[in-house]
């Protein structure tokens, strides 16, 4: 059974982009386009990572990061900020988290192949 990669991506045509993407890598993406139902989602069966992007709504990528780590206790949940937002790197290092990382927009095959396997091994 291939591993369950969460794409939490408000944007139709990169969140097609990743599904193709992931699929070639062996994944089985979980497609979803808004916080809420990422939240709904992981509640009802955990993926074993997130590609989580930051600007969305009605909640953003840092507020879903938060609501995992905390009350919905998923801290040791693989989750990659896929963002083109330029200091997310200062923000990240602040938290501290060993479970969380960086991909930026616009990802190579070979970037998302290296950083998928690189926190799916941890």
């Amino acid at each position: 059974m291939a591993r369950r990669i969460m794409v939490v991506e408000d944007d139709q045509p990169i969140l097609e982009l990743m599904e193709i993407l992931l699929r070639r890598l062996g994944y089985e993406p979980i497609l979803v386009m808004n916080g809420l139902e990422a939240l709904e989602e992981v509640k009802k069966s955990p993926p074993e990572l997130i590609l989580l992007d930051i600007m969305m709504t009605p909640i953003n990528g840092w507020e879903i990061l938060e609501k995992l780590r905390g009350e919905y206790g998923q801290k040791d949940l693989p989750v990659l900020l896929f963002t083109a937002a330029p200091m997310v790197q200062k923000e990240v290092a602040k938290l501290n988290d060993p479970a969380l990382g960086i991909l930026q927009k616009p990802v190579s095959f070979a970037e998302l192949s290296a950083a998928l396997q690189k926190f799916l091994s941890r």
